[in-house]
């Protein structure tokens, strides 16, 4: 008889729903953002490596990312990373403030813009790598017709207003205003927190196939 799927544990320590982390000044990369020019937002896109079918016509600039949808531990530097990191920083820090970790790590980091009428289907953050770190957002534009669905219910998330969401249940999004859906979206996680046991046996498995 065939063993059953290995299915990762989560880590215990992210939301199952929503937690709110407060207020943060968004100011600076709001501005930045609103005057980002959209053949910068179409070449970001076009080299972007999260190409999931869910996001729809999403459209994203990737600042940070993983290297292996098996691990959360490594990720790199884009190439946009260098010019946005100063106005980047003092946001995901102020966002990330309550959870106290001496070394947290963002290993990914990104905008991404929903236009009116945009839409991301439902669906579970399933690779392995999003098993551990938190999912947190900062809405940057926005407008009261952007639903999204976290945790089982619906929500309307102000601008500046930082959120963890549980990214390891069904989640979707639609913006039926008529204006863009603009998130500062990120993963935190806490290097001095011991690692799962199921790790390492988990990507020696993989390394074996």
């Amino acid at each position: 008889m065939n063993a059953p799927p290995f299915a990762p544990a989560a880590n215990p320590r992210k939301t199952t729903g929503v937690r709110k982390l407060g207020l943060v000044d968004i100011a600076a990369l709001q501005a930045a953002v609103l005057a980002n020019p959209e053949d910068v937002w179409a070449a970001e896109n076009a080299s972007k490596p999260n190409r999931f079918e869910v996001l729809d016509a999403t459209s994203h600039i990737v600042f940070r990312f993983i290297d292996s949808p098996r691990d959360w531990r490594s990720s790199h530097d884009r190439a946009a990373w260098p010019e946005w990191r100063g106005l980047l920083e003092p946001v995901l820090a102020q966002a990330v403030g309550d959870y106290g970790y001496a070394r947290g790590v963002f290993p990914r980091v990104m905008l991404a813009r929903m236009r009116p009428g945009g839409v991301i289907h439902p669906h579970i953050d399933a690779n392995p790598a999003a098993k551990w770190p938190h999912k947190i957002h900062v809405p940057l534009s926005t407008n009261p017709q952007v639903v999204s669905f976290f945790g089982g219910a619906e929500h309307l998330f102000p601008p500046g207003e930082a959120v963890e969401v549980n990214n390891l249940g069904p989640h979707w999004v639609r913006n039926d205003g008529e204006t863009d859906r603009v998130h500062l979206i990120f993963e935190y996680y806490d290097a001095d927190q011991p690692e799962p046991s199921w790790l390492e046996p988990f990507l020696l498995a993989g390394a074996a196939r």
